[in-house]
């Protein structure tokens, strides 16, 4: 493969991941929450002057929150097309992959509290 075809190669593999963050907002409410905590999490971030180390923690904590809900969501996509019936197996697999975002909700919720109350008061 020559330089050019590799190149446009990974242009198209940036493109197909933004599509699907894209595609995973459009459809998914919790995405919309996520991202909507993202940008207050920013903002709180901005205003009460976090450093470096708080910064890191909270993006590491935000990118895996969101990289959760995307597998989440794949995972959720696939069941529905191997099993467009009800099905008791099918269910607990989604509901497993979603207790697995909230396991990280939750998680990132703590560290932001541990982060953010004391700075706020």
């Amino acid at each position: 493969m020559n330089p050019k075809q590799e190149c446009k190669k990974i242009i198209n593999s940036f493109k197909y991941a933004i599509e699907g963050f894209i595609s995973s907002f459009k459809t998914e409410r919790n995405m919309k929450i996520h991202i909507l905590a993202t940008i207050i999490v920013i903002i709180l971030g901005i205003l009460l002057k976090l450093n470096t180390i708080e910064w890191c923690i909270c993006i590491i904590s935000i990118v895996l929150v969101v990289s959760t809900e995307l597998i989440n969501t794949a995972i959720e996509t696939i069941v529905d097309m191997i099993s467009p019936e009800k099905n008791p197996k099918a269910k607990l697999v989604k509901d497993i992959s979603a207790a697995a975002v909230l396991a990280m909700a939750i998680a990132s919720a703590i560290i932001g509290f541990i982060i953010f109350i004391p700075k706020m008061i």
